[in-house]
């Protein structure tokens, strides 16, 4: 039985963005039919671009509407202060109908992150957006200690088992690194069997 995954981000300068497409990829290894999109921007289009936010992101915008049609929703988004971005906030604010008819609860929810520095609130980010999932009935999902890479001390990578992350520097000179990819993907391939197995 093919499970269908919405990987659904908000990207400020293209990390989380990379991340989005890693988890959809693994995601779709397994067999899943994975689609990527995006909350909406919130910024003034001015101050984006005085700002060099990444404006020619290709993933469609998603609706409130359209979540319970996806087994599983894998959740991305920057820190802000230790927590997600306000324009992912401002779209699961939007929720509050889909709560009240329970229309979310038993799929698989997940999140991953993207943070300018090692210490930058990354797992902070994700612990602090599982109520959010609680609440509306998520049977949630990390990055297992199976993927070792994040254990890995010979570099600097992301990586916690409350989900896949990536560090992009102060000035966003850091991409993900192939094992920040790689978590990604894990992740997503891991959402994608649990997804499966309950929809069966």
């Amino acid at each position: 039985m093919v499970a269908k995954v919405l990987v659904l981000y908000y990207s400020t300068y293209g990390h989380v963005e990379q991340l989005a497409y890693a988890v959809a990829e693994g995601a779709a290894a397994e067999g899943a039919e994975a689609v990527v999109k995006r909350v909406p921007e919130t910024v003034p289009e001015e101050i984006a671009r005085k700002a060099h936010f990444k404006l020619d992101q290709k993933a469609p915008i998603a609706t409130v509407e359209e979540l319970p049609e996806y087994d599983a929703i894998i959740f991305g988004s920057p820190t802000r202060f230790g927590s997600v971005t306000s324009q992912l906030r401002s779209f699961l604010d939007q929720t509050g109908g889909l709560w009240a008819k329970g229309a979310l609860i038993g799929k698989v929810g997940s999140v991953f992150t993207s943070t300018a520095t090692q210490h930058g609130g990354q797992e902070s980010t994700l612990i602090t957006f599982l109520p959010t999932l609680l609440h509306h009935g998520f049977v949630i999902a990390g990055l297992p200690y199976s993927f070792d890479g994040q254990t890995r001390l010979d570099e600097i990578v992301g990586g916690s088992p409350y989900g896949a992350t990536t560090i992009a520097a102060s000035d966003g000179s850091r991409q993900p690194s192939q094992v920040d990819l790689d978590g990604a993907k894990f992740q997503g391939a891991y959402v994608a069997k649990l997804a499966a197995k309950l929809k069966a």
